[in-house]
């Protein structure tokens, strides 16, 4: 159980770190529509961190009230990684035509 702790850790860690980097990339861009691209992604990372959170916390503790907040966040990660997911993909097809029409 150790060993799947220190994945869950790591794993953990990793959302942390694309929730970061796409949250920084959100307002360096100037583009509106790669800013909600890169917002969306963020969200999504966002939410694999929230997932994954609640997946250790019930590992590492397992009692009642530990299952009852980990279902809490496991519901509100994947509704929420599902409906930013759906945005990315909405706005990852038009962020290269934005790209091509602001180069000029």
């Amino acid at each position: 159980m150790n060993a799947l702790n220190i994945i869950f850790v790591v794993l953990i860690v990793l959302a942390f770190v694309a929730y970061f980097y796409f949250k920084t990339k959100q307002f360096r861009s100037s583009l509106p529509i790669a800013k909600k691209w890169y917002k969306s992604k963020a969200g999504v990372a966002l939410a694999a961190f929230i997932v994954l959170f609640g997946l250790n916390s019930a590992l590492l503790f397992p009692d009642t009230l530990t299952f009852v907040v980990a279902a809490v966040f496991l519901l509100v990660g994947f509704g929420t990684g599902f409906e930013h997911y759906k945005r990315a993909k909405h706005y990852g097809q038009f962020v290269e035509e934005e790209h091509a029409l602001n180069k000029k």
